[in-house]
């Protein structure tokens, strides 16, 4: 009996740890993979980045000091500075997935040319001028591994680096550069070792400096006057041997309330496909935090005037330029009146192929304008309009656009016969489609 009750309790006890653990997994809104398409076009636009770079970037001085026993000359101290790199060629560069690790950068041949001013010093003698170094046989690998920290934003890591510079030739400019060029093959063998020990020191601090920059993207980003979106990353990215997929947060908040909604989003994959650059994926839990946070924010609560409405009906559609005359003999108004639009709940929101839908519970109210420029109610009514929401990319944008599939109407305190809501319901409904929907989409 007591061997029953401790399995008992050890039983209760994983499933208790089974649920903690599943309660704080914490699921994407947004989805996004980068493919080896991705990487090899990285590298060709890459390298216009890094020419840019790199003729912009200040080295360190290089120093040092050499024996010349040719010269009978115990030392030469030296001083390179102010080098610039005003060419390079890196021929064979490439990118590739480290399945759970990174992403390994390889380059191979590479060449590069140097200028720079040099100051030596000697017992016998002391001089300035400049030179040139051309570079050759530079071979770099590391492996890049990707990360986020603690508020979403990427970090890159450099491991195993290694890089190696296997030739170097100096050749001095100046009215004794046949001197100096006579001992410059002695010094290009210290010249390369220097150079071959700062170079992962020098890239590892660029990496540094590239996290600083990295840290400051903004992660929460506004999008209009009554919601943010909040796109950082919740995980570090997964590597594949064919592709690096991204989950992030892609949740919507009010303008002045970060809390999350009261639903959570659920696990979604990606199709296995890896044959073009991107893929982003979004999830309905995207949607319906942006339809949460827009109702909190009271988005979905607009007055617009039957002037306004009506000078777009008589604008965009050809024979509806009547249907306000037709409410006003309804309710026998000859005064201006307005028309109110809200939602009584977020819209529920249904991801379709190539689309979704928008269920909006609203309640419309007839607005009549007094002569004290007060606004009276006349009637409000509840409805349900069902829209389709169309999404397309221009540019770097994703446009959304609605339109009209369904609309019901209820007065529930109504004492006017069947055929006259139906009536008001069809004006509603084109109302809605030709006038309402279009200034929103606008």
């Amino acid at each position: 009996m007591h061997t029953k009750a401790v399995q008992l309790l050890w039983g209760c006890f994983f499933l208790w740890n089974l649920y903690i653990s599943s309660a704080q997994t914490v699921y994407p809104g947004i989805k996004a993979r980068v493919t080896q398409q991705a990487l090899d076009y990285g590298v060709l636009a890459g390298m216009e980045m890094i020419e840019q770079m790199v003729k912009g970037k200040n080295i360190p001085d290089l120093e040092g000091s050499e024996s010349l026993e040719f010269l009978k000359v115990d030392y030469v101290n030296y001083n390179f500075s102010n080098i610039k790199i005003p060419a390079f060629s890196f021929p064979n560069t490439s990118l590739a997935f480290v399945p759970g690790v990174g992403i390994k950068a390889l380059t191979n041949h590479g060449t590069a040319n140097i200028s720079t001013n040099w100051e030596v010093k000697s017992p016998l003698f002391q001089d300035t001028g400049g030179a040139d170094l051309f570079l050759s046989g530079v071979f770099f690998t590391s492996i890049i591994v990707l990360a986020r920290n603690d508020f979403g934003h990427p970090i890159m890591k450099l491991q195993d680096c290694y890089a190696q510079v296997s030739h170097a030739h100096v050749s001095f400019s100046g009215e004794l550069s046949v001197l100096y060029n006579s001992f410059a093959e002695p010094m290009e063998k210290p010249i390369l070792k220097n150079l071959n020990e700062m170079l992962c020191p020098i890239i590892m601090s660029e990496v540094g400096a590239l996290n600083a920059n990295l840290s400051m993207l903004e992660v929460l980003t506004k999008i209009d006057n009554y919601t943010l979106l909040d796109y950082s990353l919740i995980s570090s990215p997964e590597i594949t041997e064919n592709y690096m997929e991204l989950n992030l947060k892609g949740i919507f908040y009010p303008l002045d309330n970060l809390s999350d909604p009261p639903f959570s989003p659920v696990p979604f994959a990606l199709p296995e496909r890896h044959d073009s650059m991107l893929y982003i994926g979004i999830s309905e839990f995207f949607f319906k935090s942006a339809s949460f946070a827009y109702f909190t924010a009271g988005a979905f609560d607009a007055t617009f005037s039957m002037k306004e409405i009506s000078n777009h009906l008589v604008q965009n559609s050809q024979g509806l330029g009547n249907v306000l005359s037709r409410i006003a003999e309804i309710y026998i108004l000859s005064q201006p009146f307005m028309v109110r639009v809200m939602a009584t709940e977020p819209p529920a929101i249904s991801l379709q192929p190539g689309n979704f839908t928008l269920d909006i519970p609203a309640s419309i109210v007839l607005l009549a304008q007094t002569e004290n420029s007060t606004a009276e109610a006349i009637v409000s009514m509840d409805f349900v309009a069902s829209t389709s929401v169309g999404l397309v990319i221009l540019g770097q944008r994703l446009v959304c656009s609605l339109s009209l599939n369904r609309f019901r109407l209820s007065l529930p305190e109504s004492n006017r016969s069947n055929i006259e809501v139906l009536r008001f319901e069809n004006i509603l409904s084109s109302i809605l489609h030709f006038g309402i929907l279009p200034l929103a989409n606008g």
